[in-house]
C-alpha cells in the first residue's frame, strides 16, 4: 500500500499549514538534485515530498485527499487524465512554486544556498515561463450508469488559449524581443538582507520582466502582449466508475493559459449526479423500493426488477410480508478506493388500495376475520430497521 502524503511529509492529519511547510522546506533541502547529483531514490524522495506538499497545502485538495483516501485520490487524479506524477508536474513546476516555501517573495531560494542558475533543470539558462495560468472549473452531469460503469466525456470550455498568432510569446515577431536589461535573462535578481544571522542572499522574479528574463519591444496586436487570449476548447474528461456527488478531479495543465509562455493552470472537475427514476443510491449500494399488492405477497410471485445493468427477474416467496429486502449481491456500484461493488437491495412494500368499490369491500369483510389474516408476528419477524442491520452486519 501505499504511503499517505502525511507519512511522508512526517506530519500528523492534524497538522496545520506551518507545520506542514516547516516539514516539506526540511524534505525539500534534505533531496535536493544539487545536493544529491545522479541520485534518483533522493529525486524520487524529493518529487514525493512536493506532490505530498502540492495537495495538503490546497485546503480543498486537502479536503477530498481526506475523504477519499491515498488511492482514491490518486486514481481520481489520474482517472481524470491527469497522469501520474501531479498530472505531469515537472521538475521546474516544483521550483516555481518554492517561493511561500522560503517566503522570499518568489523565485528559486535554492539559487540562495546552491549558487548558479537555480537547480533541477535550469542551471546557467534564462527562465523561460511567464506566468501560470489560473484553474479552470467545469461541472459534469452523470447518470447513475455513468456513474456505475465509468465514462468518457467530451466538453467544450471557455478560458484563455495560448494566442496561435505569437504562439504564446507576447512578441509581435522574433525581433520584438530582447533580453531583459535588469536580470540579463536569468528572471531573477538577487537581493542581499540582513538578518540575525548575518548577511543571506535571496532571489526574487526580476519586476522589469516578470521573471521572464525577457523584454518586448513590440507587442502582438491579437494578443496584446499577453501571449494568450479567450477562446474554446473541448476537452475529452475520463472518469472512473465509482465517483459521486461534490467529488472533485483534477486534469493537470488543462486550465487557462499562462501569460507570456506560462505554464496552464489545471482544470477542475466537480461531479453532479442525475437523480434515477426509480434507483436511489446510498454509498455503494442500490436501493430499490418494490410494491406488491396484497394477493401477490401471499400466493408468491415473479417480477421484473430494474437494476443498472438491466431488468432482473425474482421470485418473491408466498407469505412476504412488507418490509421483506432482498439483496442483489454484486449489483451495487464500484467504490473509487476499494476494489469490487457493492450490492442492490430490493425493499418490499405491500400495496394498500386507497378506495373499494362495493365487490371488494365485501371481499374483503370476509377475508378478515378468517384466522390466517389476524396479525401474528412470531419471533423471527423482525422489523425493519433490525433487518437492515442484519443486511450490515
Amino acid at each position: 500500500m501505499a504511503k499517505s502524503y502525511y507519512d511522508i511529509l512526517g506530519v500528523s492529519r492534524s497538522a496545520d499549514d506551518k507545520e506542514i511547510k516547516k516539514a516539506y522546506r526540511k524534505i525539500a533541502m534534505k533531496y535536493h538534485p544539487d545536493r544529491n547529483p545522479d541520485n534518483k531514490e533522493a529525486e524520487t524522495k524529493f518529487k514525493e515530498a512536493a506532490e505530498a506538499y502540492e495537495t495538503l497545502r490546497d485546503q480543498d485538495k486537502k479536503a477530498r485527499y481526506d475523504r477519499m483516501g491515498h488511492d482514491g485520490y490518486t486514481r481520481s487524479q489520474q482517472g481524470a487524465g491527469g497522469g501520474g506524477f501531479r498530472g505531469g508536474m515537472t521538475m521546474e513546476d516544483i521550483f516555481s512554486q518554492f517561493g511561500d516555501i522560503f517566503g522570499d517573495g518568489g523565485g528559486n531560494p535554492f539559487e540562495s544556498f546552491f549558487g548558479g542558475g537555480g537547480g533541477g533543470g535550469r542551471r546557467g539558462g534564462r527562465r523561460s515561463t511567464g506566468e501560470r495560468g489560473s484553474n479552470a472549473r467545469v461541472k459534469v452531469k452523470l447518470t447513475l450508469e455513468e456513474i456505475a460503469n465509468g465514462v468518457t466525456k467530451k466538453i467544450k470550455i471557455k478560458k484563455s488559449v495560448q494566442c496561435a498568432t505569437c504562439t504564446g510569446s507576447g512578441a509581435k515577431d522574433r525581433n520584438a524581443v530582447n533580453t531583459c536589461s535588469t536580470c540579463r535573462g536569468s528572471g531573477y535578481v538577487r537581493q542581499v538582507k540582513n538578518t540575525f544571522l548575518g548577511q543571506m542572499q535571496t532571489t526574487t522574479p526580476c519586476p522589469s520582466c516578470g521573471g521572464t528574463g525577457q523584454e518586448i519591444t513590440s507587442k502582438c496586436g491579437s494578443c496584446a502582449g499577453e501571449g494568450r487570449k479567450s477562446g474554446d476548447e473541448v476537452i475529452e474528461i475520463q472518469i472512473p466508475g465509482g465517483v459521486s456527488e461534490g467529488i472533485q478531479l483534477s486534469m493537470g495543465g488543462k486550465g487557462h493559459a499562462g501569460k507570456r509562455g506560462g505554464p496552464a493552470g489545471d482544470l477542475i472537475i466537480t461531479i453532479e449526479e442525475i437523480p434515477h427514476d426509480s434507483l436511489k443510491r446510498d454509498g455503494q449500494n442500490i436501493i430499490y423500493d418494490l410494491y406488491l399488492n396484497f394477493a401477490d405477497a401471499a400466493l408468491g410471485c415473479s417480477v421484473d426488477v430494474p437494476t443498472i445493468d438491466g431488468k432482473v427477474k425474482i421470485k418473491i416467496p408466498a407469505g412476504t410480508q412488507s418490509g421483506k429486502i432482498f439483496r442483489l449481491r454484486g449489483k451495487g456500484l464500484p467504490g473509487v478506493q476499494s476494489y469490487g461493488k457493492g450490492d442492490q437491495l430490493v425493499h418490499v412494500n405491500i400495496w394498500t388500495p386507497k378506495k373499494l368499490d362495493n365487490k371488494e369491500r365485501q371481499l374483503m369483510e370476509k377475508l378478515k376475520n378468517l384466522p390466517n389474516f389476524k396479525p401474528n408476528p412470531g419471533k423471527s419477524d423482525k422489523g425493519f430497521f433490525e433487518k437492515m442491520r442484519d443486511m450490515f452486519s
